[in-house]
């Protein structure tokens, strides 16, 4: 609905005066009253006055009302319009500052609004296709193990024992999946809580490297601490829960390192906090990749990390932990270098 312009509502107003003023003069006469021949002169007046209001009327709407209300229309129309970008904001006169500021705002504030719900529901469709595509990769593979083994008649025991080893694998990683998933959904709600405690983060990054000594040996990685680092490094923090990060940054390292790399695990004293690094010369990390390398999921090269057999949630699970932490973890990498994930913990 558009608002009605001043000179409609001038001459509406002017119409019924003019209409009202007819009637109780029509009256007068009928009920003799008044003298028909003292009526013309009243008419004249009535007249006058009409068109007197209607200026008076519509100066005064023009100038205190419509200028003001027609602003807030067209701001209104201009945003539904382009709703996906500001549109410019129109004013009347300097009079109108104030509510040229609060429609502003008020664009401002639906355009955020309808650009987060918009992002939310992109997120939300993207992340429903990621899970779907994880989940399906173990699956079939189980079912096509077991699908083999009901078809053939198989009577080898070792080719028998080959394919429930595979389907097994195949279960051992949809159940880490699983696992991810659940774990990720409780430290986003705060389900899990973190114990925050005193201890050494030099004997915690030698223990992440034991868990993972074995992966590295497969590649020929040379895991170490990084020469002249000191013996230990008291922090505040999770145990468990930081060994957990030190482990998959570290068997990231290891998955997307080069046969007879290395990577090795740093430290530098910052004052209140320590700042603990990860770094490998692998094959790095495109740079239109990194701002979003934490989310759920995302995967810089999908084909090998599916058949690497990764969940996809390792980084967004470690980013969780270290901001439960009231802590921050970034990344820097090079293409065909390597890359350095770092995160801070606040010194015991």
């Amino acid at each position: 609905m558009k608002p009605r312009t001043p000179n409609g509502v001038a001459v509406w107003t002017a119409a019924w005066i003019a209409v009202v003023s007819t009637v109780f003069l029509a009256v007068l006469v009928f009920f003799k009253i008044v003298d028909i021949h003292s009526v013309l002169p009243v008419v004249i007046g009535v007249v006058a006055l009409a068109v007197f209001s209607f200026y008076l009327i519509g100066f005064f709407i023009e100038k205190f009302l419509y200028a003001k209300i027609k602003v807030i229309y067209k701001n209104i129309h201009a945003f539904k319009s382009q709703s996906d970008k500001r549109a410019p904001l129109l004013m009347a006169d300097d009079v109108l500052h104030d509510i040229e500021d609060q429609v502003s705002e008020w664009v401002e504030e639906k355009i955020t609004e309808v650009k987060t719900l918009r992002d939310a529901d992109s997120f939300r469709k993207e992340f429903i296709g990621n899970l779907a595509h994880e989940l399906k990769t173990p699956l079939f593979g189980i079912q096509g193990y077991i699908e083999t083994l009901l078809d053939d008649e198989l009577n080898d025991p070792e080719q028998i024992r080959l394919f429930l080893s595979k389907a097994n694998r195949q279960a051992d990683r949809l159940s880490a999946l699983i696992g991810d998933l659940d774990q990720i959904s409780k430290l986003e709600s705060g389900g899990i809580p973190i114990v925050m405690a005193k201890f050494d983060l030099v004997q915690c990054a030698n223990a992440a490297m034991e868990t993972v000594e074995k992966m590295a040996k497969i590649k020929n990685i040379h895991l170490y601490i990084k020469e002249n680092s000191p013996k230990q490094l008291m922090v505040i923090g999770d145990y468990s829960r930081v060994q957990q990060v030190l482990i998959n940054l570290i068997s990231n390292a290891i998955h997307y390192g080069n046969n007879h790399g290395e990577v090795k695990v740093r430290f530098y004293d910052m004052e209140e906090h320590v700042l603990c690094e990860v770094a490998d010369n692998g094959i790095g990390i495109a740079k239109e990749h990194l701002p979003r390398i934490f989310e759920r999921f995302y995967r810089v090269d999908k084909s090998r990390s599916r058949n690497d057999g990764g969940s996809g949630l390792g980084l967004a699970i470690c980013k969780h932990i270290i901001e439960a932490h009231q802590e921050t973890i970034s990344v820097r990498s090079t293409e065909g270098i390597g890359s350095t994930f770092a995160f801070t913990l606040k010194k015991a």
